[in-house]
């Protein structure tokens, strides 16, 4: 069973930039479709980005598209999330996921572990 762990949430002001970090033990990194997730308050967990188990195929929220980047290092069995530009609207909890199957997912429920999640705020 693999453990997830995310870092490098804080706060930042709006049009700044943060990577956070998600780093994993316990399991084979290079099995797992990864995705970022986040909640913000009094809201539901909306999808942000998934990565293949290879880094080859990505994909992302369309509010997030330009200015977020996904990527993984399997050697370090750890993901990254690159936030650019950052509004107050990204402003949430950011989880990182782990998906035992090979196909991409937008979806929360298809994923089988998480983590504890870093907190991001964003001043305006």
């Amino acid at each position: 069973q693999v453990q997830l762990e995310e870092s490098g949430g804080g706060l930042v002001q709006a049009g700044g930039s943060l990577r956070l970090s998600c780093a994993t033990s316990g399991g084979t990194f290079s099995r797992y479709v990864m995705g970022w997730f986040r909640q913000a308050p009094g809201k539901e967990r909306e999808f942000v980005a998934t990565i293949s188990r290879l880094g080859i195929r990505k994909d992302a929220a369309d509010s997030v598209k330009g200015r977020f980047a996904i990527s993984r290092d399997n050697d370090k069995n750890t993901m990254y999330l690159q936030m650019n530009s950052l509004k107050p609207e990204d402003t949430a909890v950011y989880y990182c996921a782990a998906r035992d199957a090979s196909q991409l997912s937008t979806s929360g429920k298809e994923y089988d572990y998480w983590g504890q999640g870093t907190q991001v705020t964003v001043s305006s």
